[in-house]
């Protein structure tokens, strides 16, 4: 019987759970011109999701990521989302970051608003990515400038990789020609 009375307990736990899970489609954030980026709209494509900053030691990584957008432009969206929370290496505007991005490394993937991606101001993305109870998959917590999340095409947190792992790592293209 206690032993009946436990599975009933862990089913419904579970299902509470699963139920504080959220759907990375539901989410959304401002582009960097400040249009409504629907994460649904993206459906059946892996996304990289990347903290980035004009100012810091790993920033030539916009080329990396740029080659990686258009080796896997098909199956493949890329989302750099500024932060200055690291530093102060991110101080420019949405104007500004968006012109260094496009002058010095030619960046044509998808760029977000300037956010929080830690604290109490983080934003609902980051909130996600870094909480299990959201993605039903791994907490973490975004170390530095260049941290990449790798959602598959269903809209599940793959894993995540700090800054020293490079765009092109095979780490990285490996999952995302699965």
């Amino acid at each position: 019987m206690n032993f009946l009375k436990t599975l009933k307990y862990m089913i419904f736990f579970s299902a509470l759970n699963v139920s504080a899970q959220q759907s990375f489609y539901d989410l959304t954030i401002n582009s960097i011109d400040g249009e409504l980026i629907n994460f649904n709209t993206f459906k059946g494509k892996k996304i990289l999701i990347v903290n980035v900053a004009s100012n810091c030691g790993f920033t030539s990584q916009y080329k990396a990521l740029e080659d990686l957008s258009q080796q896997y432009k098909d199956s493949l969206v890329i989302l750099g989302v500024p932060c200055n929370q690291f530093g102060g290496q991110e101080p420019k505007n949405e104007v500004e970051i968006i012109e260094f991005c496009k002058s010095n490394y030619g960046v044509t993937f998808l760029m977000s608003e300037k956010v929080h991606v830690k604290g109490n101001n983080q934003h609902p993305l980051y909130s996600w990515l870094t909480n299990k109870k959201k993605n039903g998959s791994s907490s973490s917590s975004v170390k530095w400038n260049f941290q990449k999340y790798l959602i598959d095409n269903n809209g599940k947190l793959i894993n995540y990789f700090y800054s020293t792992t490079s765009p092109t790592s095979r780490k990285i293209t490996s999952i995302i020609e699965q």
